[in-house]
């Protein structure tokens, strides 16, 4: 059995579909242990792009299993929209997709309150993606929300959605003062897709313990980006999920000693959407050569992604937290032309250097970046498939981050197509 859990390790958008859909080669299943359709994993695959939103990214190859695992909140109408769009394609994901019974239910109403919310906010505004994620996490953790479980039996479902609607729908009215959700509207829209759904729905838990016990190899797909996290990210400007690795066995339902090895997924620089501290961000003429070059919009809501130098201080503790053995550095070809590429080694704080990012959002707006200039280089890597052909100075920056971060680097992709990697070492074996 070869297991690995595959992470962005950034603040998300790092390319993890790309690398997980590779990685599928000699995978058996893939199962997404945490997020929702929040998370967009594209996927370009001789030159058709695909944009994956709670489907893990083991879709596009035939036979391999693909689950949706406990820890994701699941927006059934956008999942079966999702479903539809890959038959078109005639891929037919139906047969090999489970859904497991303990997934948390995204519900109208959690739409609703995400923007009424951060609209309430305003300049504090978290900057969320408006789908109902953080409301649905805080129903589950305060022990009112539905589960997949829930729509087995009508009469059960029907009857806590009446009861719960009712409490949100007087927080929605009098304290947001917004329109009220509809009950009988959004009951029949559950019911609707509950038919869909029922032959898809399992114990994903049962089915991974069966597939580790036959030696079958498993990859637990994350989403977002370890600085995201609920606990370890930039607080309060993260999502409301664990992204860090151990999620993928709470999330998922399989013992912290199957889940296998760790690939922390990195951008060459680094990037974020919405609000919170970016102690590296650029607003120079470097800045927009990354967004340009890197097509820097978010796959779910297209907004523009900040951009800036890479953040060493901030994989320093992905590191840490992710027990991370090695590493995935992306969009390498985005640094192609520039002449001289910085790293973040530390930060200044209150006029001392900190090698750790500081756990509150306040302090770490306060944080000035300490850089290490490294020559750039003019030999294109963009779309290069074989190591011997990426430039000195471009081998010279992987060793660099290599080195300071103390783990190795065994995947480099050059491009977005599946072809445009280079895989040093794969994390799942020889084939």
């Amino acid at each position: 059995m070869a297991n690995v859990v595959l992470l962005g390790v950034q603040w998300g958008d790092e390319g993890k579909g790309k690398v997980v859909d590779l990685l599928t080669e000699r995978a058996d299943a893939v199962v997404r242990f945490q997020g929702g359709h929040n998370a967009g994993h594209t996927l370009v695959i001789e030159g058709v792009k695909t944009v994956l939103h709670l489907i893990p990214s083991g879709a596009m190859r035939e036979g391999i299993e693909c689950l949706i695992g406990n820890g994701v909140v699941v927006d059934l109408q956008h999942l079966i929209r999702e479903i539809d769009d890959l038959k078109k394609r005639d891929i037919d994901i139906s047969e090999r997709l489970i859904i497991s019974l303990g997934c948390p239910l995204i519900l109208p109403y959690h739409v609703v309150l995400d923007g009424v919310r951060d609209k309430a906010r305003g300049k504090s505004a978290i900057g969320t993606t408006g789908r109902g994620i953080g409301p649905c996490y805080e129903d589950k953790v305060a022990r009112r929300g539905l589960r997949v479980a829930d729509l087995l039996d009508e009469r059960i479902f029907s009857g806590k959605l009446e009861q719960v609607m009712e409490y949100h729908n007087f927080m929605i009215s009098n304290y947001y003062h917004s329109d009220p959700v509809d009950y009988e509207n959004t009951l029949e829209a559950m019911l609707r897709v509950r038919e869909a759904v029922l032959p898809m729905m399992g114990d994903v838990s049962a089915r991974l313990d069966s597939l580790c016990q036959s030696g079958k190899s498993v990859i637990f797909e994350g989403a977002q980006g370890m600085m995201l996290d609920i606990d370890h990210g930039t607080y309060p400007y993260v999502t409301s999920s664990n992204t860090v690795s151990a999620a993928a066995s709470s999330g998922s339902g399989v013992g912290m000693t199957q889940v296998g090895n760790v690939i922390g997924v990195i951008k060459a620089y680094t990037t974020r959407v919405g609000s919170g501290p970016f102690p590296t961000e650029l607003t120079d003429h470097y800045g927009e050569h990354l967004a340009r070059q890197g097509n820097e919009f978010g796959a779910t809501t297209g907004r523009p992604r900040r951009c800036g130098w890479l953040d060493i201080v901030a994989l320093r503790r992905a590191v840490q937290v992710c027990g991370i053995n090695a590493l995935c550095v992306t969009k390498l070809d985005v640094l192609d032309g520039l002449d001289t590429i910085k790293l973040c080694v530390g930060y200044t704080f209150n006029g001392k250097q900190v090698d750790l990012p500081l756990y509150d959002a306040e302090s770490l707006e306060q944080c000035e970046p300490v850089y290490e200039e490294v020559p750039g280089w003019d030999t294109p890597t963009a779309g290069t498939r074989d190591y011997s052909e990426i430039p000195e100075p471009a081998v010279s920056y992987l060793n660099r981050v290599a080195e300071l971060l103390e783990r190795p680097v065994t995947i480099i992709s050059t491009g977005a197509g599946r072809e445009e990697t280079i895989v040093l070492e794969h994390p799942l074996g020889a084939g």
